[in-house]
C-alpha cells in the first residue's frame, strides 16, 4: 500500500445506534498512538456525508468503512465484508442510511477511482430513532468493532507488503 489507509466511520449519531459506525470511530482516535496499527492511517468521521465522501476515496488505496449495517442478525452483531464480498452485496441495501456504503462505492467504482481493498466493519442495528444513546447490545459491540477495524488495516497492510 503506497498510500495512507482511509479509515470511515458512517452513521447519523442522532438517530441511537446509525451513528455507532461514528461512535467506532472515535474510539479509534482515542486510542492512537505511534504504536497503534492505524498509525498513518487517515481516520475520517464521515457522518452522514454519502457521496460527497468520494474525494476522500479519489486519493486511497485501501479504505475501511464502520457502519450500521441491516444483515438480520442479533443485534449487536459485528461482520466484515471485505473486497468480492463486499462488492456482491452493494446491490442490497447494506447500510441502514438513504444513501449507504453500496451507493458510494459504486460511483466509485464508476468513476474509476475504488480503492484496490476495500472493507466494511458492520454492527447490526437494535434502535434506530431519534437519541443520542446506543442501545446496549450496540454499545456492548464497539469495543469489537474498533479492534476488527484495527486488524483490516493491519491485513490490508501485510497483504501489500507480502
Amino acid at each position: 500500500m503506497t498510500g495512507r489507509p482511509l479509515v470511515l466511520g458512517l452513521g447519523n449519531v442522532l438517530m441511537g445506534d446509525e451513528g455507532v459506525g461514528v461512535r467506532v470511530l472515535e474510539r479509534l482516535v482515542a486510542e492512537r498512538d505511534a504504536a497503534h496499527p492505524l498509525a498513518g492511517a487517515e481516520l475520517v468521521d464521515g457522518g452522514t456525508l454519502g457521496l460527497d465522501l468520494l474525494p476522500l476515496l479519489d486519493d486511497a488505496d485501501a479504505v475501511v468503512m464502520i457502519d450500521a449495517v441491516d444483515l438480520r442478525l442479533a443485534p449487536g452483531s459485528v461482520v466484515v465484508l471485505r473486497d468480492a464480498e463486499l462488492t456482491a452485496r452493494m446491490g442490497g441495501a447494506l447500510s441502514v442510511h438513504q444513501l449507504g456504503v453500496g451507493d458510494l462505492l459504486a460511483v466509485a467504482r464508476l468513476r474509476g477511482t475504488m480503492p484496490a481493498r476495500a472493507a466494511l466493519v458492520g454492527i447490526q442495528p437494535q434502535r434506530l430513532e431519534v437519541g443520542l444513546e446506543l442501545s446496549p447490545a450496540v454499545e456492548a459491540a464497539v469495543p469489537l468493532a474498533a479492534e476488527m477495524a484495527r486488524a483490516e488495516v493491519a491485513s490490508m497492510r501485510e497483504t501489500t507488503h507480502a
